[in-house]
Order: structure tokens, then sequence, then C-alpha cells
């Protein structure tokens, strides 16, 4: 097998090999305690392969653990594999993991599980948001108890990426095999801690694995989450001392830390964004100038300054930013309201159109936008009816079914990973149902190559042709916003939204005994 060295990877800027990194100690942290942190819904799915909110992200990676993980900096380290190259074209990646893993009921952790894993989450059956996330595996084979090998259908230069990915958390052999309802209910992973309680509507308690691979981490014993409906009382809860640290906070409520004894607001530029999906596979949005009237009512500027507190970007119908390598900058979207109303009257609609869109009521960002979009579209001829629900409705009769609601998407790893997760026509979240095939062929090619010019070019393509047909309108990016205790200390925001990277917090000398 012709290898791809890490040297040749970084010159292309691809990443291809990753060998293991010596983190040099900065302060000494300190461990013991018990950290109490505040999420704003309940963490409803145990089951690492289905996880779909942040509260679930966060329980799964303290409870398992992928191949590959990011760093806040976003780039691909180790987790469970220590190391990975691939052949000469990137369509085999071998990964070694770390020697005597275990899980947390005692037995070894090795490549067959690993296999096991991925077959179930490829499986349609299971349903795992991840089988067209993780990239294009064909095959995962155990060559040995250390060694998984990685056979892809297609070339596929962003893998070590891709298995970082939410819901690619390894788990035993015997449950993905056999009986995938028990994650349900237990949590057998190999991830810092171990389930001790599970409420998933008010809290959920977890303990130090002191079988975990690194020996110093987690600093913490014992951590808690805590479900706080209400964004103002889980303010008052941190500010109080009731609680440690804020995973996300909205805008509304993020000046209150500015000036609270013993509290350091947190904040950092992210790909995070709200969106509003049309579908784009039934009348009136399948005609593409309703979505594009639609996208020349809103001003962007103003609608950062309404829903996002000043607090974020102006978006523009695509969903990356300057936070993403393979960016491109297209024409900005400014209001138009004449050409709005005159792609409205060419549609079939001259008379404007009467519409109804729905937006969960978490965050509360959602509605924000959605009434903002209800008057900016107003003088366009867009007559738009808003209904709020509770989340767990929403997602349980709107999400991935609607014709017209407000979503919101953590920024992802790499450009692959949004389109995949959203718009090539065999998304995992297919929301818009836009299904365009030159949108495809191009996410396709881009992932399958190592020529940086020719990635970014392919990139670039895919992203103009979604800013000019517009699937969804994406008129804002937010910075994500949390709180801490000044005595947590080691955690930092992490632009993916959906990583916390908690193994590595610790509690300074003066924070409260708790537990």
């Amino acid at each position: 097998m012709t290898m791809i060295t890490r040297r040749s990877a970084l010159a292309a800027g691809a990443a291809l090999t990753m060998l293991p990194r010596i983190a040099l100690a900065q302060g000494a942290p300190r461990r013991g305690g018990t950290l109490r942190i505040s999420v704003d819904q309940a963490a409803g799915v145990l089951n690492p392969l289905l996880t779909r909110v942040n509260p679930e992200y966060m329980l799964s990676e303290l409870l398992y653990s992928n191949l590959t993980r990011l760093t806040t900096k976003m780039e691909v380290e180790p987790d469970l594999a220590e190391s990975w190259s691939a052949n000469a074209d990137v369509s085999q990646w071998t990964f070694v993991l770390r020697p005597n893993l275990r899980f947390h009921d005692g037995s070894p952790c090795t490549a067959k599980d690993v296999a096991s894993t991925f077959k179930a989450i490829l499986d349609p059956k299971t349903a795992s948001p991840a089988r067209t996330n993780v990239g294009p595996i064909a095959e995962v084979v155990a060559l040995d108890d250390r060694t998984a090998l990685f056979k892809l259908s297609t070339p596929y230069a962003d893998l070590p990426t891709a298995l970082a990915y939410t819901n690619a958390r390894i788990i035993p052999s015997a449950i993905a095999e056999g009986d995938l309802t028990k994650l349900a209910k237990t949590a057998i992973g190999t991830g810092p801690f171990k389930l001790v309680s599970y409420e998933p509507d008010r809290l959920i308690v977890v303990q130090r694995n002191e079988t975990y691979y690194d020996a110093a981490r987690p600093y913490i014993d014992r951590l808690e989450i805590v479900v706080y409906p209400d964004p103002t009382a889980e303010s008052s809860a941190l500010i109080s001392g009731d609680t440690d640290l804020i995973a996300n906070t909205p805008p509304t409520e993020f000046p209150r830390f500015a000036g609270a004894s013993g509290v350091t607001p947190l904040r950092i530029p992210s790909g995070q964004f709200l969106n509003v999906n049309m579908g784009c596979d039934q009348k009136p949005f399948s005609d593409v100038r309703v979505r594009q009237a639609l996208a020349l009512t809103i001003d962007r500027k103003a609608m950062v300054d309404f829903c996002a507190q000043g607090y974020g970007t102006p978006g523009n119908d695509v969903p990356m930013n300057a936070a993403y390598r393979f960016y491109k900058a297209v024409a900005e979207k400014a209001p138009d309201i004449a050409k709005a109303k005159q792609l409205l009257a060419d549609a079939g609609y001259p008379n404007g159109l009467d519409l109804k869109l729905i937006a969960s009521d978490t965050p509360s960002t959602r509605t924000s936008m959605a009434v903002s979009m209800r008057e900016m579209a107003k003088p366009a001829g867009f007559r738009i009816e808003v209904q709020t629900m509770p989340h767990a409705t929403y997602l349980d009769q709107v999400w991935k079914k609607g014709p017209f609601y407000v979503g919101f998407y953590n920024m992802q790893a790499s450009a692959d990973a949004i389109f995949a997760l959203l718009y090539i026509s065999n998304a995992a979240w297919n929301e818009t149902r836009w299904n365009n095939t030159d949108f495809d062929k191009l996410v396709g090619e881009a992932r399958g190559t190592t020529d940086e010019a020719r990635r970014r070019a392919l990139y670039g393509e895919a992203q103009q042709l979604m800013h000019d047909q517009v699937p969804s309108v994406i008129p804002v990016f937010f910075d994500l916003l949390a709180a801490k205790r000044n005595y947590v200390q080691g955690y930092a925001l992490h632009p993916r939204g959906s990583v916390f990277r908690l193994d590595h917090a610790w509690l300074a000398a003066d924070a409260p005994k708790r537990g």
C-alpha cells in the first residue's frame, strides 16, 4: 500500500495522516470535585448513534469516544485511534487503536467493536445521522485487535475529520450486532465518564471513568447536567452560584453576565446558524423564483441585530461562513422589495402568497427569526403566519417533514460535513428536498480530491449554486455564547457548538463542594 505521509498531507492542506501529539502542560490542573453544568433542554436520547441535540451530544461525548476528535482550533486529533494513514488515492484508510482500551463494563474495546459499530451506523434500519456524515464507507474490517481498515466506495480526503462526527461513537460489538435498543436505557462506552443516573428532563449524573485511556483525565470526579428550560432561570442559577457552567445562553441573557460577580462570560465566532427551510419538492417552493423572492426581502444586518442581539454576522443563504475552510465570499444579498414582488408575480402570485412558518420554542431565537421574516417579507406580498410550538412537538411533527420551518444547526467539521448533513440529495437531514444533481456532483468530486486548489474551486461552485437557488434562507450566523464561574478552569467554547471537551475542565481550590 502506498502511504500518504503526514508531511505531504500537511503540504496539501488535507491532514490525511495524523500521529499523536504531545500536549505541553499549561498550568497544573487540579483533580477532584463536582461540576454542575446547565443545559436548556432534555437529553432525551441516550443511544449515541441516534442523538440529535446539543445536550444529547454532550452526554454521549462524556460516556463514549470516537476514533478521532476535534480540538478547539477545529483540528483533528487522536481519540481511541492513536494513528492513521491512507493509501495514495485516499480510498482506503488504516486506523491503529490505543493499547488496552476498555468499555465501562470492563470488556476490551478492539477493532472488532469499531467494525461492528460502523456496520450498525451504515445500516439504514439503525437510522443514525452518522450514516451519511462519516464519508463514503463501504466496509470496515478488523485486521487484528488494534487495526481497523476502512474501505471506501469513493476516495475521501476528510475521513479522519468525519470520524469525529457526533454520532460516530464506538459501542460494543455485542450490542452493535445484537439489540441496539439496549442503548436507550444503559451506557456502555469508553468515554471519560460513566453514567450514574439518568433523568433526562431534570438531572443527569456521571462520574469519572477510572479506566479511561488517559490516566490524567478527566480531572472532575463527578459531573451533573441540570436542565433549565427557562433561560432567565438558568442565568440566575449561574449568577447565584447554584450552577458552575452554562453550556449555551441566548443573546438576550448574555449581557447579564458582564457585571456579575465571580462570573466569566464566554464568546466565540462560529458557523452556527438559523435557517428557514423550504420544501423544494412542493408548491410554492418548487418554483425557485418564490425562494429567491423571499430571500430578497431580508435585511440581514437588521436580522443580526434583532435575532442575535449583535452577537453574530450576516448570512448569505449558504451554510458556510469565514469560520470554514473552503468558504467562498459571494455577493452579499440586500433587500430588494420591487424585485421580490416581480419574482412572485412571475411565479404566478401577483397578489402575494399566504404561508405558515413553524418555529420551535428552543432556542428562542427561532421565534425571533420567524417574526422578523414575517415583518420583512410583508411589503413584498408574503403573508406569513408564525406558529410556535414546544421543541419536542416540533421534532416529532415538523422536523424533516414540514414544508416551511425554522431550523437550527451547529457548525460542522468541514464543508463536506455541512453539505452531507443537510443539502446533498442523500443528506442525513434532507429537509429542503432540493435534490440538485449539479450540486451533488460538485460536492462528490470535491470530497475525493487532495488537490487543494481544485477542492476550493469545486466547493466555491457549490456555494454559488446554493446562493443563487436558495434551498433555504440563511440570514444570520451566531457567535456562541456561554458563561462560567471563575473557578471553572480548562474549559473553552468550541466553535463546532456540539463539542464540549469537558474531560479537560477542572475546578480551582475555591470551588464549592458539591455532591
